[in-house]
């Protein structure tokens, strides 16, 4: 029964929790063990709290969904009391958090048990997750693959079963990417549908949001309920929806438009493989009884990314001199990654009306994309135009390999982080290596319920593997 409810989701492992088919202690420590056989291997945790974690099981914990289930925290972003919150970087490697973050207590206030954090490239500026501070995380489905990035560490542990679900976060790809790469279901929220809180988000909250990967998507759904709100003084919050995501995610769709990309004229060659991906799936979605109709993508990813670069990049100077004024001195030669070093001394030299324009762009591009919402419900597109890259690839000690690679990564995914639309990588099919590939959905903002509400009926009718096999 034990083997049971390991396997199990963290819906499940909650229910048997809850009936009294296994305790929270005895999951969490199998939990424990499964990271302390695995993780060598693959690298995702980076900062563990296992005692910690044992003693708030047997002060009791909150009765609330997810009592006694464990979760992995992505280590940007969001803080986890006591442990250091790095991002990955040297720069902020002695930062340890006085508090958890907003979206942590909710987990906690939820029951769940949390483990540790897990390992993401420096300040999330990479597809692919290999950081110089920790090194590289490894995917579960090939030791010599990428997990995706920025939040590889945390779908490597899931596809890994380390835990069922984990923290991830999402600026350009990185919920949806690492899912794809690892056989995942993610989900990216709307533009303020998760509070940041209580690390203000300044322009890298319009296209960065905060959610998890999960193997389910009942588990995604219910997350998304324990997650979801805005905190009074919230610069901005999605739409309220009408019904529970979990509601949502139990309620057949409907008979949907769907509209299908596979290929950017002005973007990136799409591998056959990865297109093929999004043509099976358009044509599940037919023998479900939905409508699909072919589009041109209702963008230019030649216009996306650099509206986004100077956002984020404003961000990242503005990150970066703040710690050091903190620290009281200069940059040294070795605080950031040559990549990150190179796109701080590239957007510090940005005035003002570079990033006005750029966010006026943002909003143009934003109804550019909403116009195809007046003709479908969802679009359906691969989530990444290449398969998953071996390690070694994006290597942001050469900044151009991850010039001339990582734009290929996020060129379906980064226009719905521009636009604060939903988006979700669903595991769909597989490349000529056996390792998984995901197909994109996207919706209007404050569409999660559409989507939730799709991908368990594509889930139901073409399940996908809980997990994956070291190689």
């Amino acid at each position: 029964m034990d083997d049971q409810v390991d396997r199990g989701d963290a819906t499940a492992t909650a229910e048997a929790i809850r009936s009294g088919v296994s305790d929270a202690r005895a999951v969490t420590e199998r939990a424990i063990a499964r990271i302390e056989k695995l993780d060598p291997g693959l690298n995702a945790v980076i900062h563990r709290r296992f005692a910690e974690a044992l003693a708030e099981i047997d002060a009791g914990l909150p009765d609330g969904p997810l009592r006694g289930v464990p979760v992995l925290v992505k280590d940007l972003g969001t803080q986890v009391a006591g442990l250091p919150a790095a991002g990955g970087s040297r720069l902020f490697s002695g930062d340890v958090a006085d508090r958890d973050s907003e979206l942590v207590a909710r987990y906690r206030r939820a029951g769940m048990v949390v483990l540790g954090t897990t390992n993401t490239p420096e300040l999330g500026l990479n597809a692919s997750t290999e950081p110089t501070l920790h090194g590289p995380t490894r995917n579960p489905w090939s030791a010599a693959h990428s997990p995706g990035g920025s939040s590889g560490g945390s779908a490597a542990a899931v596809a890994a079963g380390m835990v069922p679900v984990a923290h991830a976060s999402d600026g350009g790809g990185s919920i949806r990417i690492p899912s794809a790469a690892c056989g995942l279901f993610g989900l990216k929220p709307s533009r303020g549908r998760v509070s940041p809180a209580p690390q203000p988000s300044t322009l890298s909250g319009l296209v960065s949001g905060h959610h998890a990967v999960t193997t389910t998507v009942r588990d995604s759904a219910l997350l998304l309920d324990i997650a979801a709100g805005p905190l009074p003084g919230d610069a901005y919050a999605a739409p309220t929806p009408s019904e529970t995501f979990t509601a949502s995610a139990r309620r057949d769709p409907g008979r949907l438009r769907v509209g299908l990309i596979t290929a950017l004229p002005d973007g990136p060659a799409v591998h056959p493989a990865s297109a093929g991906a999004a043509v099976a799936a358009a044509r599940l979605c037919e023998r479900l009884g939905h409508e699909v109709t072919e589009l041109s993508a209702p963008y230019r990813t030649a216009e996306v990314g650099p509206a986004s670069a100077v956002v984020m990049g404003s961000d990242l100077v503005a990150r970066v001199d703040a710690r050091l004024d903190q620290l009281g001195r200069q940059l040294a030669e070795d605080d950031l990654e040559p990549f990150t070093r190179l796109l701080y001394d590239t957007y510090s030299r940005l005035g003002a009306a570079d990033v006005s324009r750029a966010l006026r762009r943002i909003q143009e591009i934003g109804w550019e994309v909403g116009a195809a919402f007046r003709t479908v419900d969802v679009l359906l597109s691969p989530t990444l135009a290449q398969p998953t890259p071996r390690i070694g690839l994006l290597d942001t000690r050469r900044p151009e390999t991850v010039y001339e690679h990582a734009s290929v990564y996020a060129a379906f995914t980064s226009v719905h982080n521009v636009t604060g639309m939903p988006a979700m990588s669903v595991p769909l099919g597989r490349d000529g290596e056996g390792l998984p590939l995901g197909v994109q959905f996207a919706a209007d903002l404050g569409g999660e319920g559409l989507l939730l509400s799709l991908a368990a009926q594509l889930e139901a009718a073409a399940p996908w593997p809980r997990g994956a096999v070291l190689r």
